[in-house]
């Protein structure tokens, strides 16, 4: 059974189609990446999978379930976790409670528990900080884990992001823009991280991403947007070579050097 399958997917503003006729299959275990110049419907498609928009046409089935029109906390229940273009942290809370935060819709007790503090809470309170530190341990923030989210590096709290995704316990990852701003030692961690997980967590991931040598590097297969539409799809070296991709992000006429 396929993770993730968008079939004819469509997406209106108004007038404007921002998504035409989009369909893409993910196989379990596939790291895909999603890729085309800015403004060609990317992060329409992931806010389409991710319950935040709803389809104009077509249909998006999460193994084998129908999710659209799903909304978004309904779609993380399912088992789909993202991170954001934008990072989307509680910067003024320590990194610790950051992942903490995550796990309040399974926490296991009621309101009298918390209340009154009792076995049952104090129990599940350990279990919650402990599965914590062990996501802020694989992130490589184990360390900073009391500090101030804002007092975090860039590239730590792209980690940290990484990190609230994860504590849902999530079979598909989907990762917008993972390696934005950073330099290529970090581009390169990063690459190594996202595999990592990848297998430690036993996931399909499915992102975003500008930085080329991350996606020739991690990426298994790639599908290509423009204008909304899927123009290519297929292996990384294939994409490379593709006079119509080449076209899109370097304008007509353009070769490889």
């Amino acid at each position: 059974m396929s993770v993730l399958e968008l079939k004819s997917v469509s997406k209106y503003f108004g007038g404007l189609k921002a998504v035409s006729n989009f369909s893409m299959t993910i196989e379990p275990g596939e790291i895909v990446g999603l890729i085309g110049p800015n403004g060609a419907g990317k992060t329409t498609v992931f806010n389409l999978i991710t319950g935040i928009y709803q389809p104009s046409e077509g249909k998006v089935y999460f193994l084998g379930q129908d999710m659209s029109g799903i909304p978004p906390y309904r779609v993380c229940q399912a088992g789909i976790a993202r991170t954001f273009q934008n990072i989307r942290l509680f910067k003024g809370n320590t990194v610790l409670d950051n992942v903490r935060t995550v796990f309040h819709f399974r926490v296991g007790y009621g309101l009298f528990d918390a209340v009154f503090r009792t076995p049952r809470f104090r129990h599940r309170e350990q279990e919650i900080t402990s599965r914590s530190m062990e996501l802020l341990e694989v992130l490589g923030l184990s360390d900073r884990a009391l500090d101030l989210a804002a007092n975090l590096p860039y590239g730590a709290q792209r980690r940290l992001e990484i990190a609230r995704a994860l504590a849902l316990e999530p079979k598909l990852l989907i990762l917008d823009e993972p390696a934005a701003g950073m330099n290529p030692a970090e581009v390169s961690n990063m690459v190594n991280l996202i595999k990592d997980i990848k297998e430690r967590f036993n996931l399909t991931v499915l992102l975003i991403e500008h930085q080329m040598g991350m996606v020739m590097n991690l990426c298994q297969r790639l599908v290509v947007m423009d204008f909304g539409q899927i123009i290519a799809q297929g292996l990384p070296v294939e994409i490379r070579n593709n006079p119509v991709v080449l076209e899109a992000y370097l304008g007509k006429g353009a070769a490889m050097a």
